[in-house]
C-alpha cells in the first residue's frame, strides 16, 4: 500500500503513530485503574486517623477555634458514641 500524501502530511504514518499514541493511553489507563484498586485495597485495611474528628472541628470553623466556655478555654468536643 502507498502512502497516501495530504499536503505535508503521510495518513499511514499518522495512522500508526496515533494507533502507538492509543496504546500508550491504554496502557496508562490500566496502569492507574491497578494503582487506585492497589490503594483503595490498602486503605480498607486503615484505621481511621487519631487527630481526624479535631482537624474536621477545626475545618468546618475555617481554622478558628470553637468560642471558649464559661471557663474561658475552648474545647473541642468529640462524640464517644459516634464513630
Amino acid at each position: 500500500m502507498q502512502p497516501v500524501h495530504h499536503g505535508a502530511f503521510d495518513l499511514a504514518q499518522v495512522q500508526r503513530e496515533s494507533g502507538v499514541a492509543q496504546a500508550m493511553v491504554d496502557a496508562l489507563q490500566a496502569l492507574e485503574r491497578a494503582r487506585v484498586d492497589l490503594v483503595a485495597r490498602r486503605d480498607a485495611t486503615l484505621e481511621m486517623p487519631v487527630l481526624i474528628l479535631p482537624s474536621v472541628q477545626i475545618n468546618i470553623r475555617a481554622g478558628e477555634r470553637p468560642p471558649a466556655e464559661a471557663n474561658g478555654t475552648a474545647y473541642l468536643k468529640i462524640p464517644m458514641d459516634a464513630l
